[in-house]
C-alpha cells in the first residue's frame, strides 16, 4: 500500500475503507482480505494463492483488476516483478 494511505474499519459505515488524504474509499467484498495480504512482499500471484486458499476460488484476474485500479488512485504502489 503506499505510504499515505491506510486500511481501516469504519464502525459507521460497518465496512473496511482506504484512508487517503481527502478520500475514503469504502471497500466491498473481499477488497479488504486482498489490502489485508498487501505487506510489501508478496507478490500478486502470491496474494492470489493465499486467497484461493482460504476461499477455494479466486480469479486471478479480478485480484489484479482490482489492485490495478486502486494504483490508478496511488492506493497502492504495485512494483515490477524485477524491480
Amino acid at each position: 500500500m503506499a505510504r499515505h494511505v491506510r486500511l481501516a474499519f469504519d464502525p459507521t459505515r460497518q465496512r473496511h475503507v482506504l484512508l487517503h488524504p481527502e478520500t475514503v474509499v469504502v471497500l466491498h467484498g473481499s477488497g479488504a482480505d486482498i489490502l489485508g495480504l498487501c505487506d510489501g512482499r508478496r507478490t500478486v500471484a502470491e496474494i492470489v494463492d493465499e486467497l484461493g486458499a482460504r476461499y477455494q476460488v479466486v480469479p486471478d484476474d479480478e485480484v489484479r483488476r482490482f489492485l490495478t485500479r486502486l494504483a490508478a488512485r496511488r492506493c497502492v504502489e504495485l512494483v515490477p516483478a524485477d524491480g
